[in-house]
């Protein structure tokens, strides 16, 4: 860890080591609760100190310690059905990405999955700001199709987000990356996000409320389409990534998972299913201290 941290840590490194927001890092400072330095005319906090104040202090933040062999974050059709596959005896608590980012935050699981929509790119920047000091591995599953869910036939002939407007469309948790970019997408076409659809939770709930004709559409994947045999009108192709624990990445439950992921009947679920691209799975996207 030392010779990823820099000779001085401003206080956002500082609240990031921590894992505490900015406000608290200037508090401690202020009431000489941890060592820091303004030499240059700006708080900074020299690491060696840092680090030895981190060992020592009693209330200092412990590293990850045992975590449970259950698998947090997204919903993912592929992954849920490679997990009981793989023999890897990892549980799934599927209940959106940020939801998945928070019980991985406090140890409540060995990986979380999460396809959070950025500036630039996928899920990268929201990780290394959240875990940059800690010891995680963000790692590329697949590329998925995603675009809107409808009916055979599509029979309000839907082609384009714009065309949602007014329309039933399902919504998702907030904690949903799916929802994270269908109100980017609804932002981006100038129409208000529609609030009377039903909630679904997962990508399964999503394409069967189309299915039963609770809504006129679904933000869906490609692959749950396919399964509930309903029309899709693609809008995007999203990275969906795992955070693992890196300690956890070697560990059997997970090293089943990999070494499945590897197999011809892994490939073949994943064309069966439509919509994945799996030929950069386990790319490394960030790697934590």
């Amino acid at each position: 860890m030392t010779a990823d941290l820099p000779t001085y840590l401003t206080t956002r490194e500082m609240a990031d080591l921590l894992r505490v927001k900015e406000r608290k890092i200037y508090d401690l400072a202020a009431a000489g609760e941890i060592p820091h330095s303004r030499a240059t005319g700006k708080l900074l906090f020299p690491r060696e100190v840092v680090l030895a104040w981190i060992e020592n202090a009693s209330e200092a933040p412990a590293g990850d310690g045992v975590r449970p062999a259950v698998l947090l974050g997204s919903h993912d059709p592929l992954l849920e059905w490679a997990l009981r596959e793989s023999g890897s005896g990892l549980a799934a608590f599927f209940d959106g990405s940020l939801d998945g980012l928070d019980r991985f935050d406090h140890l409540e699981g060995v990986a979380a999955g999460l396809h959070m929509v950025q500036d630039e790119g996928w899920n990268t920047d929201l990780v290394a700001r959240r875990f940059r000091f800690r010891p995680v591995v963000l790692a590329e599953w697949a590329w998925r199709n995603r675009g809107i869910i409808v009916a055979p036939g599509n029979p309000l002939g839907i082609a384009a987000i714009a065309d949602l407007a007014g329309r039933r469309v399902v919504r998702r948790q907030p904690q949903a990356g799916s929802q994270h970019l269908m109100e980017r997408l609804f932002a981006q076409a100038g129409i208000a996000v529609p609030q009377g659809g039903p909630m679904a939770r997962d990508e399964r709930e999503a394409a069967l409320a189309v299915l039963d004709g609770r809504a006129d559409a679904a933000f869906g994947l490609a692959a749950s389409a396919r399964q509930f045999r309903l029309d899709f009108v693609p809008v995007c192709e999203e990275r969906f990534d795992l955070l693992v624990s890196r300690r956890d990445w070697f560990e059997p439950p997970f090293q089943a998972l990999i070494a499945f992921s590897r197999t011809p009947a892994f490939a073949q679920m994943a064309e069966t299913l439509g919509g994945y691209r799996i030929d950069g799975i386990w790319t490394p996207h960030f790697n934590g201290a």
